[in-house]
């Protein structure tokens, strides 16, 4: 009996660890991909929507992140003023602009 101990240490000697690299290279991976798949996409988006915000000018058709669709009137520098008819005119923050959409938008919307 004390012949197969001695066989069973003997094989558990000879197992190895797996390296340091072998197990950070999941992890690397996941980072990766999560790097194209989620972070980059969305930081492109917020440069976008920066650029659009930073560009408003009167006169430019915008829809808000609630929906309202107006013509800019004056624009501040946290603020913009958008006319949506002809006795509304309301103030939303600059970074609620979600698009500008193309003259005449609002003629063809009513």
């Amino acid at each position: 009996m004390d012949f197969l101990i001695a066989s069973a240490m003997a094989q558990d000697m000879g197992a190895q660890q797996p390296s340091a690299w072998g197990s950070l290279i999941p992890l690397i991976l996941i980072v990766v991909i999560f790097w194209f798949l989620l972070i980059r996409p969305q930081m492109k988006r917020n440069k976008e929507h920066r650029e659009l915000v930073a560009g408003l000018s009167v006169g430019d058709e915008v829809v808000s992140a609630g929906g309202l669709l107006g013509k800019v009137t004056h624009v501040g520098d946290s603020f913009v003023q958008v006319k949506l008819s002809d006795n509304v005119t309301v103030k939303l923050q600059r970074h609620s602009v979600a698009q500008v959409v193309p003259k005449g938008t609002i003629d063809s919307a009513t």
